[in-house]
């Protein structure tokens, strides 16, 4: 009886482990929906990497191969999935780049937690000993990178180019890298390095000629034609532009309210009203010697009104209407103005200056640009052409990659050599320290470094070279002390990355491996999904 008494404790705490079962299948289901997710942009890693088209449910078709952009429009529906379209979207506001990467790094690990998980290993020290690491592998990284001066421009070049290579427009990288980075340096403040603002940088699409006839405006460039009457004014020398937040136009009652009038008279007292209140309106404006009205648009009711553009062309004005409200900012910045609110405020001294303002044809449409602002703000626009609508979105996508791997070197000074050669270096040295380990971290480590030989694997897998052949040569290079051995995908074999100009930014590589060894983590710790109707 006692017996049975004592093991009667026992039973329950059995009993109590004994679903198990259910959490290693959501697991299991977890890893393997995330592994589906990078497989599906495996494909389109480095310079020979496919690219998507992605049809949207509106009937837009987009051609690209950045990550972020592929994964941000797919439909992804199991939540565990859902994170890596959250990584790579995480990569692309730390680094800009590598968007592609992370999620592929995120896939190799989660392939390996898999194989550790049905060896017996618990999640929680698979995490722990992903976490060090990650940790060890930034160190490792900081090592291997060669410091750079921002007085440098031939490496940021070079840099930008091997960002461009790998997309859609990679045959206008020679042309595109120097654009981005002159126009990164141009917004880059002198007291604050640190800080680079990409909103400082306007990108303005035109259809119309190739990616070749893309260019940097110092100024502003907008993307509509000047509103004129007969015989408005189109250009206009030695500008004094103002920025105006009201509407030239008869004003409204506040209230919806109709007016009824009975005979000529009166219409006659109105109409002349209306001629008063916009010539008053005119002769303020023309008292400050302002030539050039930007007014946003409005809402309520008409910017402009016929009559009014018909006294601003005797004026001499040049007009500008339908400013969007969030260029306002951007447009103050670079003129060194103020926006001005209300008539009564209109001074001289809220004007910019500009040498020249002039509507240029371009295409089959028309663009206004301001060029030779005096005091001008540290900003900048970049006029992208492209000959159909899907290269010009793409140049403008790769562009945004150009200007934030820029911005990663101007960030943080150091360069890494590309072309595999980090991962297979990291392989390495994470291996050898998972020797020096004790137990199951050693165990788990030397799974991890396994993992990210999936990079130089995809490269040449995707260059159409033999992955196997490759990757083992690389090991032995490595293995022999050679740090900066890559894969060349134009030979077709391994050189020294560092002498083909293939770099990349150290902060690309390192937010690559925290946060995919990050996202990897959570996966991992998640045993249940609880769904809440």
């Amino acid at each position: 009886m006692a017996l049975v008494a004592k093991s009667a404790p026992r039973s329950s705490k059995t009993e109590s482990y004994v679903d198990n079962k259910r959490k290693e299948d959501i697991r299991h289901a977890n890893i393997k929906s995330a592994c589906a997710v990078a497989d599906a942009v495996r494909t389109s890693l480095g310079p020979k990497g496919m690219d998507k088209m992605i049809s949207t449910a509106s009937g837009e078709v987009i051609i690209t191969n950045d990550g972020a952009t592929i994964l941000n429009k797919m439909e992804v529906l199991q939540p565990a999935a859902k994170m890596l379209v959250e990584l790579s979207k995480s990569q692309d506001t730390a680094a800009g780049d590598g968007t592609t990467t992370v999620v592929v790094i995120a896939g190799s690990l989660l392939k390996q937690c898999l194989s550790l998980l049905s060896s017996g290993i618990h999640p929680t020290v698979i995490s722990d000993s992903l976490h060090k690491a990650s940790i060890k592998a930034v160190d490792v990284l900081t090592a291997m990178a060669v410091p750079l001066e921002l007085t440098d421009r031939d490496s940021l070049v070079k840099s930008a180019s091997t960002s461009l290579n790998s997309k859609v427009v990679s045959q206008y990288s020679s042309l595109l890298a120097p654009l981005a980075v002159d126009a990164v340096l141009t917004v880059v403040d002198p007291e604050k390095p640190d800080l680079v603002d990409l909103r400082d940088i306007k990108i303005v699409k035109k259809l119309g000629g190739t990616v070749d006839d893309t260019e940097m405006v110092r100024g502003l460039v907008f993307d509509k034609k000047v509103s004129h009457a007969a015989g408005g004014l189109t250009r206009v020398e030695n500008a004094k532009i103002a920025v105006i937040q009201f509407q030239i136009s008869p004003p409204k009652t506040d209230i919806e309210q109709s007016i009824v009038v009975s005979d000529y008279a009166q219409m006659d007292r109105i109409l002349k009203e209306e001629r008063n209140y916009i010539l008053g309106m005119i002769k303020k404006i023309r008292a400050t010697g302002c030539n050039v009205l930007l007014i946003q648009k409005s809402i309520l009711r008409d910017a402009v009104t016929d009559l009014s553009l018909h006294y601003l062309a005797k004026a001499k004005i040049l007009v500008i209407k339908d400013v969007e409200r969030d260029e306002i900012e951007f447009i103050t910045k670079t003129l060194n103005c103020l926006p001005i609110a209300n008539i009564e405020h209109f001074k001289e001294e809220k004007l910019g200056h500009a040498d020249l303002v002039e509507e240029v044809s371009l295409g089959d449409g028309k663009i206004v640009k301001i060029t030779g602002i005096k005091d001008m703000g540290r900003t900048t626009c970049v006029l992208v052409r492209g000959s159909n609508q899907l290269v010009l979105d793409e140049a403008d996508r790769s562009l945004h990659d150009a200007l934030c791997v820029i911005r990663c070197l101007v960030n943080k000074q150091f360069l890494i050599a590309g072309g595999g050669a980090p991962e297979i270096e990291l392989s390495r040295q994470l291996g050898a320290w998972a020797k020096v380990l004790h137990g199951m971290e050693g165990y788990c480590v030397k799974s991890f470094a396994e993992a990210l030989e999936v990079i130089p694997y995809t490269l040449a897998e995707n260059a159409g070279l033999n992955p196997i052949t490759i990757v083992t040569e690389l090991r032995n290079r490595h293995a022999q002390g050679e740090i900066n051995a890559g894969i060349n995908v134009r030979k077709g074999q391994i050189t020294n990355i560092l002498e083909e100009n293939v770099v990349q930014p150290l902060l690309v590589s390192t937010s690559a491996i925290t946060l995919a060894a990050e996202c990897v983590r959570m996966i991992l710790k998640i045993d249940d999904i609880v769904t809440v109707r």
